[in-house]
């Protein structure tokens, strides 16, 4: 008896043909990635996510830690850090998901969440890459394209969409050639300006004062927020690897990525806060003190920089959506979908680019904190229980198994860090009179609060894993 030949309509094969193609639309959906297809190595992802972070979004992130949460330089620069390495080692670890079962991270969250509550993390990323993160760096690069050019602004806009909704649409192969071709012009532009910037910033004078414990914890929330945003994301890049690549450096370069492109950045853009230029164009704003030459290079990196984050964002909030489950969607023409919507979001950003941001920031902590506490506790329990790689793939793959703790203990995470973030003010009498500034720190409360709540339903047998 002979075997049928395989047709190209079989989905395994389509992603085998896929291979290692970089010019071709990558045919894989949520489905795994076959052992037959994976090719590349953990180095790559050091390029992969250090260029996407070499963008003005980074810098900002700095400047509103002087200018909206009244830091000085140093506490600014404490704080960043610090969030940016908590936020960075977490990325690197979640996306030991996409070797050991080939799926995007939405796809591996089911074993946390379920297959129906998995709908619950896989929305709200899929809204807040395709239509939030998109549309803070769409602006971004709008503004950086509109200076240099002169052009109007909203034409910028449409341009800088283009460019990026194409890179995302070829798809994984093609953003990961994008990224490390993008990264040595925007690293060599980015170091020239910081090292101006950091030379007339005035790091020694009023602005280096400490500023309030609730702007420390609002900085480190927002730095937190920045770094921890990719973290939904992380093995959607390493998804393609052999199931055999080192788990040492599948964590570390992407987490080294990630913390060299945001600190470094993010403290330059603090230290530009401290440089008065009267400009209220955001990236205007960041150049108007540098050499004329090096301002255009650096208005061009912020529209590259743009692009090169936003081919992941979009790429990934395609990858959200595929992973609800509703048939095997063509992963490509949902990715021009959410690129046209976010379109529509950033248009309407135009108008206060910097409060609007530092809210987006803010709401991206409070949701993606909890969600990373069920995801890391879930790894930890199974971790002990010694559940086997087949045994979490089989599970994975069920349409029937639900694990309810885990969207039950994110949303009460989520709810529990807004209301107290939003409501501080009401709660004066006591805790926030007591330690001011608490409030502020209720993406590490939720965070807390979510994994000891997940852990203790994960034993009530009403809500155990259905088989």
């Amino acid at each position: 008896m002979t075997t049928a030949p395989t047709t190209p309509a079989d989905p395994a094969a389509e992603v085998t043909a896929y291979g290692a193609t970089v010019l071709a639309v990558e045919p894989a959906g949520a489905e795994p990635v076959p052992e037959s297809a994976r090719h590349g190595s953990p180095l790559g992802l050091l390029w992969t996510w250090l260029a996407p972070n070499m963008e003005f979004a980074t810098v900002y992130i700095g400047v509103i830690s002087v200018l909206f949460f009244g830091l000085g330089f140093w506490t600014a620069t404490a704080a960043l850090l610090l969030g940016t390495a908590l936020g960075s080692v977490t990325h690197g670890v979640v996306g030991l998901y996409g070797p050991r079962f080939g799926v995007p991270q939405m796809v591996a969250g089911r074993l946390a969440f379920g297959r129906w509550g998995n709908a619950l993390p896989a929305v709200l990323n899929a809204a807040g890459a395709g239509l939030g993160w998109f549309a803070v760096n769409s602006v971004s690069g709008a503004f950086a394209l509109a200076t240099l050019s002169g052009w109007p602004t909203l034409a910028c806009l449409a341009l800088v969409v283009v460019a990026q909704v194409a890179v995302a649409y070829l798809g994984h192969n093609f953003v990961h050639r994008f990224e490390r071709y993008a990264l040595p012009l925007l690293t060599a532009v980015f170091l020239a300006a910081s090292a101006v910037t950091l030379g007339k910033a005035h790091l020694g004078g009023a602005a280096a004062t400490a500023g309030s414990t609730g702007g420390f914890l609002l900085a480190f929330s927002a730095a937190f927020g920045y770094a921890a945003g990719w973290n939904p994301f992380a093995s959607d890049y390493t998804r393609y690897l052999p199931s055999d690549a080192s788990r040492l450096r599948t964590a570390l370069y992407p987490a080294l990525g990630v913390f060299a492109g945001v600190s470094l950045l993010a403290v330059v853009g603090a230290a530009s806060a401290t440089v008065a230029t009267g400009e209220k164009n955001p990236t205007a704003a960041f150049t108007g003190h540098l050499p004329g030459w090096l301002g255009d290079l650096t208005l061009l990196a912020i529209m590259l920089g743009a692009v090169s984050a936003n081919a992941i964002n979009i790429y990934s909030a395609g990858m959200s959506f595929v992973s609800l489950g509703l048939g095997r969607l063509p992963r490509g023409p949902v990715a021009l979908a959410i690129g046209g919507l976010g379109f529509l979001v950033a248009w309407r950003g135009l108008s206060d680019a910097g409060h609007s941001y530092e809210a987006f920031l803010l709401v991206i902590a409070y949701w993606a904190a909890p969600w990373l506490a069920v995801v890391l506790t879930d790894q930890w329990l199974r971790h002990r229980a010694g559940t086997s790689t087949a045994e979490a793939a089989a599970r994975m793959a069920d349409p029937r198994y639900e694990v309810w703790a885990g969207p039950v203990a994110m949303l009460a995470g989520t709810v529990v860090s807004v209301l107290l973030f939003s409501n501080q003010e009401d709660f004066s009498g006591y805790l926030v009179r007591a330690a001011p500034g608490i409030g502020d720190l209720t993406c590490v409360a939720g965070f807390v609060g979510t994994a000891l709540l997940y852990a203790a339903l994960r034993r009530v047998p009403a809500l155990a894993p259905a088989r």
